[in-house]
């Protein structure tokens, strides 16, 4: 997982990964790409977008192609982000996952994060009530930095 994908390939996953939710485009992903401290973690199949700044580091999406789930991808891409993300000085994590999310909510815990707090009604259902959003944060382990 070291070959971070395009920001078409992320678009491509992220719409087939989040069907029939609006997917990002190409074009919102090369923008935030282009921000200070963003980067990605992980291939065409799966990847991670992240921004590591002052010290923390914020999951902005991920997302595992249904073709390639249940395969380790997330876990690996997790990590990879993880550790990018404490090489860039950043002692704490976040993220935030809808709440109909069981999956998604598992993992993030066995890599270490607990809820946090919620966003009531954050995420639209064509058809059903809102969904609240989790947040979910973790300690980062310190001396991991490295020089850029």
């Amino acid at each position: 997982m070291t070959n971070a994908p395009t920001p078409e390939a992320m678009a491509a996953t992220h719409a087939a990964a989040f069907a029939p939710s609006r997917p990002w485009r190409a074009e919102e992903f090369s923008d935030l790409l282009a921000t200070p401290g963003c980067f990605a973690t992980g291939d065409a199949a799966c990847f991670a977008l992240v921004r590591a700044i002052a010290g923390e580091a914020e999951l902005l999406t991920i997302a595992t192609h249904p073709e390639h789930r249940r395969q380790g991808r997330a876990r690996a891409c997790m990590g990879a982000w993880l550790a990018e993300a404490m090489s860039r000085g950043a002692s704490r994590a976040f993220l935030e996952v809808a709440a109909d999310n069981p999956a998604a909510r598992a993992l993030y815990r066995a890599m270490g994060f607990a809820e946090t707090g919620r966003r009531p009604g954050y995420y639209p259902r064509p058809g059903r009530p809102a969904v609240d959003a989790v947040i979910m944060s973790c300690a980062l382990p310190q001396g991991q930095r490295t020089e850029t």
